[in-house]
């Protein structure tokens, strides 16, 4: 991992979650790290949450690397021209890029159709989730363009092209897999790889809270909900960018939407307790056991439902697809 060692980044959407965790990892494997986001020691603006960009540089910079924590608004233009400018005048340079804003968590509206939802929350998630990955893109790879190679990741949620279970989330996380793809194409005369890249079961902070527990004791919640036992905390993708940063084949890729479970394989890179997830396998034995079943719980049909509209456009994968399909019709 040393291999990055002297290399810049930026990390869209650092404060907590994927993107703290990804900083973390870059900052383990020995780059300058720039932390960005809204929620500041100056003046958080989610007040559920207490995670702030100062604290992910402090810990990028305990982790092996150097952290600079940068407040900034990822939809208003002039920020992030701003925040790129600064980089330019710091180092000259800017050698991965991490998008990874969200902040749609408290927009997506579950379980309505698109008929019902709020366009607004909709517009608004988009906004975030997009827009922004849009615009930080824009003003940062210009900056890359000069060097030798360069990294541009999108963070996604779920590698596959079928539906997402709610309109509006579906569009943004399709629609950043889209943004790498794009982005490869345009940049194909260039030194620069772009791709996306889903975590698997995500241990975020705002997870851990869900279930009553912290990273020290998160197997009690496995009770609650044995999916559990096959997560992983943020860092494990993080290690992973960084190993794709590393690469000097990394180019192969562009264009591609990759896992994280694939990759940890693939570069032989582990999570902060040495374990290796695959939530795909995970997956599919899961479906596997329910087809299986007698006596399926409302939770295992609820299971199958999700998974039946993943595996549209999945010709690999169209026989569990079609077992999904006449398992349902039977209840």
């Amino acid at each position: 991992m040393n291999s990055i060692r002297g290399r810049v980044a930026l990390v869209a959407g650092a404060t907590r979650g994927a993107g703290r965790g990804i900083a973390r990892a870059l900052g383990e494997a020995g780059a300058t790290v720039y932390c960005t986001g809204r929620s500041s020691k100056s003046g958080p603006v989610n007040m559920e949450r207490p995670e702030t960009i100062e604290e992910t540089a402090a810990l990028v910079t305990q982790d092996g690397g150097t952290g600079i924590a940068v407040r900034v608004d990822h939809t208003v233009e002039s920020e992030v021209e701003a925040l790129v400018a600064r980089i330019r005048a710091d180092h000259g340079r800017l050698d991965i890029l991490v998008n990874d804003i969200w902040g749609g968590d408290a927009l997506t509206e579950w379980g309505k159709p698109f008929w019902e939802a709020d366009v607004a929350k909709g517009f608004q998630m988009m906004e975030r989730a997009i827009h922004t990955h849009i615009i930080t893109s824009r003003h940062a790879v210009p900056l890359m363009l000069a060097e030798k190679g360069g990294l541009v990741v999108e963070v996604t949620d779920g590698a596959f092209h079928g539906y997402r279970g709610q309109f509006f989330y579906d569009l943004c996380k399709t629609s950043v897999i889209r943004l790498a793809y794009a982005m490869s194409v345009e940049l194909a005369e260039h030194p620069i790889t772009a791709v996306a890249i889903t975590p698997g079961f995500l241990r975020s902070e705002a997870v851990l809270a869900h279930f009553g527990v912290t990273e020290a004791n998160w197997r009690e919640a496995v009770e609650q909900d044995p999916h559990f036992a096959h997560s992983e905390t943020p860092r494990l993708v993080g290690r992973v960018i960084a190993a794709l940063a590393a690469d000097p084949n990394v180019a192969s890729r562009t264009g591609q939407v990759l896992t994280c479970w694939d990759m940890a394989r693939h570069y032989d890179v582990r999570d902060v307790d040495g374990a290796q997830p695959h939530w795909d396998e995970h997956l599919d034995e899961a479906i596997e056991t329910v087809l299986a079943s007698d006596s399926p719980t409302p939770d295992d049909l609820m299971l199958l439902a999700v998974r039946k509209h993943q595996l549209d456009f999945d010709t690999s994968r169209a026989d569990q697809r079609a077992r999904i399909d006449a398992f349902l019709a039977q209840r």
